[in-house]
C-alpha cells in the first residue's frame, strides 16, 4: 500500500467517525454580526490620514478576522449612525453591512445579499476624523450563512453552497430555512446572523443551534 492509499483510508475511518457523532446533533454556534464597515487601505487612508492602518482590537470568530479600534459614521437621506465599527483586514473594496432596522434609520432600502455582492446597491456618507466618502453603492443586509471548514462539511455531509435549516428552541423559537453554508479550510464553525434575527429569535453569541442539510 503507497502512502497515499494509507492518507486516504485515515481520512475515511475519522470522517466516519465524526460523521457517526454528527448524525446524533449537529451543532452549530452562533455568530452574532452586528452593523460593521469593510473598507479598503485607499478608503482607510482618506478617512483617518495618510498611511494610517487599521489598530487591532479584538479577534473575530474566523481566523485572520478582527475587529479594528477605529469607526466611522454613516449618514443616510434620513439619519445617521455613529461609531460604526471597521473590521479588517483591508479588503479590495468598500462595503457597509446593517440590519433592517439600522436601513429604516438612515433611510435606504439595501438588499440581502452575500458578501461582495454589491451592485446595484445604495451607497451612503461615511464620515472619519479625517476626510469623508461619499459611497455610490455597498450597502447590503448580509444574507445569513454558515461558516465551517472543509473537514466539517464533509463531516456532516455538507459541501460548499448547500443550504442548511436551523432549529430555534424556546418561547421564540423557530427555524431558519436556506441558511448557505460556506466551507473552506480556513473557516471556523459559526452560524452568521445580523442582530435583527439575533433579537427576533431571543439568541445570545456563542449559543448552539441544531441544523440540518435540506436536501435538494
Amino acid at each position: 500500500m503507497n502512502t497515499q492509499n494509507l492518507i486516504d483510508q485515515i481520512t475515511e475511518l475519522v470522517l466516519a467517525e465524526i460523521g457517526k457523532i454528527n448524525d446524533a446533533q449537529s451543532l452549530i454556534p452562533v455568530g452574532i454580526s452586528a452593523r460593521h464597515v469593510h473598507l479598503s487601505q485607499e478608503d482607510v487612508e482618506i478617512l483617518f490620514g495618510k498611511g494610517h492602518q487599521l489598530t487591532f482590537l479584538k479577534s473575530l470568530s474566523q481566523p485572520g478576522q478582527f475587529a479594528a479600534q477605529e469607526t466611522v459614521n454613516l449618514t443616510g437621506p434620513r439619519g445617521s449612525i455613529e461609531k460604526v465599527r471597521i473590521l479588517g483586514p483591508v479588503r479590495s473594496h468598500l462595503q457597509m453591512e446593517i440590519s433592517l432596522s439600522d436601513a429604516r434609520i438612515l433611510g435606504i432600502n439595501p438588499p440581502i445579499r452575500e458578501s461582495g455582492d454589491i451592485e446595484n446597491t445604495p451607497g451612503l456618507k461615511i464620515s472619519g476624523p479625517k476626510g469623508e466618502i461619499h459611497a455610490q453603492k455597498g450597502a447590503i443586509i448580509a444574507e445569513r450563512h454558515a461558516h465551517m471548514s472543509d473537514m466539517q462539511a464533509a463531516a456532516f455531509g455538507i459541501a460548499d453552497g448547500d443550504y442548511i435549516r436551523v432549529f430555534v428552541e424556546g418561547k421564540n423559537g423557530g427555524v431558519m430555512q436556506r441558511v448557505k453554508v460556506r466551507a473552506k479550510n480556513s473557516y471556523a464553525l459559526d452560524l452568521h446572523i445580523d442582530t435583527d434575527n439575533a433579537n427576533a429569535f431571543a439568541l445570545k453569541q456563542g449559543q448552539m443551534l441544531r441544523f440540518e442539510k435540506i436536501e435538494k
